[in-house]
């Protein structure tokens, strides 16, 4: 018993020690290479089509901003736009760092054939092109949203995943003057699918917990998703607040509100703005694979001028 257990430490210690070097050696590797925080491109991104029922396609699109901290604006127009036909397309105007995917989509008519959909940004000198097409290659479904998503591969109740729907309280339109901030309420439903995912029991040894921990707390060099499908997975349903276009920055307290019990509920989140201007706020309604956005619009006025005292 004692050479057995002393055997099974050793292994676990090896395990551990493998994995350590090869942390190590794959941040010693990354440290090689140059680590923008600004100054890059934007790529705007191609993800793939989906059908329609009613026999039209949604061309679905991310980007990978190479900056680690830049989050630039990029307005709608010579810099950003789509072509053939309308310019804008609903695509963002404000890029949140590193490679966000399945951001936004564009409906194309049923008779679109083999013709390309083209979105070009520019940033910093640097213009990037996306081209989307229909070829079969690029169908997405439920498998590969769920791979992409990191929720890996789809069981059989998973295909009758239905989209979660989000709606909010009152107006879409929304008027705020600086320096108030915006409450937001927001409620969502879902059908229960996939729901929460199972938790793994901590290792028992509490050196590989230890690890585990802080591999888990590191994000992905590349993919660093402001959509997180490990939010949702917690409890079967998020909301999501993201800044989709306008001039300055905006704070979201919370950005992401996990929703207990994964079928539906009333979120709140609360909008902090740092310059005047119009804004477009997108929530994201998530089931951990799929997702529904909801756009408000908000007016931010300046803060009024302070008066003068009478003489």
């Amino acid at each position: 018993m004692l050479s057995r257990n002393r055997a099974g430490s050793s292994a676990l210690a090896l395990s551990i020690a493998a994995a350590l070097l090869f942390t190590i050696g794959t941040a010693t590797g990354a440290s090689a290479q140059v680590r923008w925080d600004r100054g890059q491109n934007v790529a705007p991104v191609f993800e793939g089509w989906e059908r329609n029922a009613d026999g039209t396609f949604n061309m679905v699109f991310g980007y990978m901003n190479r900056n680690y901290e830049e989050m630039p604006h990029i307005p709608v127009g010579e810099n950003n736009f789509f072509e053939p036909g309308p310019a804008d397309r609903g695509q963002p105007s404000r890029f949140y760092v590193r490679r966000q995917q399945f951001v936004f989509k564009v409906q194309v008519p049923a008779d679109w054939g083999e013709k390309d959909l083209v979105w070009t940004l520019t940033h910093q000198g640097r213009t990037d092109k996306a081209y989307a097409s229909l070829w079969p290659v690029w169908e997405l479904d439920v498998g590969v949203l769920s791979k992409n998503r990191g929720m890996g591969t789809p069981t059989g109740a998973l295909y009758d995943n239905q989209h979660p729907a989000v709606a909010l309280s009152g107006a879409h339109d929304l008027t705020v003057t600086l320096p108030d901030t915006l409450t937001l309420t927001a409620v969502v439903t879902d059908d229960g699918v996939p729901g929460p995912r199972a938790r793994r029991e901590p290792p028992s040894d509490p050196r590989l917990a230890a690890f585990q921990r802080e591999r888990a707390r590191r994000p992905s060099p590349n993919n660093q998703a402001v959509v997180s499908s490990r939010v949702a997975a917690r409890t079967g349903l998020a909301v999501t607040w993201t800044l989709y276009r306008g001039p300055g920055m905006v704070t979201f307290d919370p950005m992401s509100i996990p929703v207990e019990g994964g079928r539906g509920g009333e979120t709140v989140t609360t909008a902090s703005f740092d310059s005047p201007g119009t804004y477009v706020l997108r929530a994201y309604a998530d089931d951990s694979v799929l997702t529904t956005p909801l756009d408000v619009t908000v007016t931010v006025q300046p803060e009024p001028a302070p008066r003068r005292a009478r003489r």
